[in-house]
């Protein structure tokens, strides 16, 4: 496994920041890593780049435990924080040179990682004169210069414009051909673009760990409908293949999740006619990340079944 952590516990005061998290992550995984903010994320992400120690829990990169190996991990890791930490000041090439003289890269590599990050054109420039987009190239630089085998991305395309989200995006996937990567985002499409799984966590809490290719396979279809009176739900659960009903506005608009592959609208559409109900508006829609998200970090409140 390139990345393990087992029972991982961080506690700030009173307030568990990381609650009892395990998952492991093979070798050339592309992973996202999402929750709400406060969930925990950058508090893992720093416990595995040995930037802080847990309270209790264990984590290994590449085997090799961040408790008592730290300093061999760290030249195992790229890393990308948050808030990109760049000297503003100094030029693009030459900060890369300053970074490789750390990892005690040649010269070749450094020239090497501003091609594969697209900085060839920026390189004669100061960070300071480069729009966000760049800046984030950059910091990946840095992270790559010693050919990590693990990349751990804390938030990579914050602020970005539309454009510049597309460029982070497949450079990214470009990366992920040849390394491990654990990516924190809060932007679903992004994950749904670039990662081949998904962890979530809530309150500190692990609440999902799902294989975008199962969730995409799932036999999980939601119709929206809107009728012209509201009706009970115990109505509403003779339905065939039914497993959740959702009333979110209180008014006469459903959400109707089924566990079939077949189109369910003629069914709703039979159950309307047969309650003597005239559909307003009706739309179905598969079950996607935004859904599983959404269900993984929602308090839950028992459904009235009467």
């Amino acid at each position: 496994m390139s990345i393990k952590v087992e029972n991982l516990t961080k506690i700030y005061g009173s307030q568990k920041a990381v609650n009892d998290v395990s998952f492991s992550i093979k070798s050339g995984e592309i992973v996202g890593f999402l929750g709400p903010n406060g969930a925990g994320k950058s508090t893992t992400m720093k416990i595995l780049t040995g930037f802080i120690s847990p309270t209790s829990g264990k984590a290994f990169v590449n085997e090799k435990s961040v408790a008592t190996e730290k300093l061999q991990i760290q030249k195992e890791i790229g890393y990308l924080p948050e808030h990109n930490p760049l000297y503003l000041e100094m030029y693009v090439r030459e900060y890369l040179q300053f970074c490789g003289r750390v990892h005690k890269i040649e010269k070749k590599r450094i020239e090497e990682v501003i091609t594969l990050t697209g900085l060839t054109l920026e390189a004669h420039k100061k960070i300071e004169q480069l729009s966000k987009g760049y800046r984030q190239r950059v910091g990946l630089a840095a992270a790559l210069l010693h050919n990590p085998e693990v990349l751990i991305l804390d938030e990579p395309t914050t602020g970005l414009d539309p454009n510049q989200l597309v460029e982070i995006r497949e450079l990214i996937k470009e990366i992920g051909k040849t390394k491990t990567i654990l990516l924190s985002t809060h932007i679903m499409q992004e994950v749904e673009a670039v990662c081949d799984r998904v962890i979530i966590i809530h309150k500190g809490k692990l609440v999902a760990d799902q294989k975008l290719k199962d969730l995409r396979e799932e036999n999980q279809q939601i119709i929206q409908v809107e009728f012209d009176y509201k009706i009970e739900n115990v109505a509403l659960q003779k339905l065939p293949n039914l497993n959740k009903i959702e009333n979110p506005t209180g008014s006469f608009f459903y959400e109707l999740s089924f566990n079939t592959q077949k189109d369910m609208r003629s069914e709703v559409f039979d159950f309307a006619q047969e309650k003597g109900l005239k559909i307003l508006q009706m739309n179905q829609k598969l079950k996607n990340l935004e859904d599983l998200f959404r269900e993984a970090t929602t308090e839950k409140t028992p459904t009235n079944k009467a």
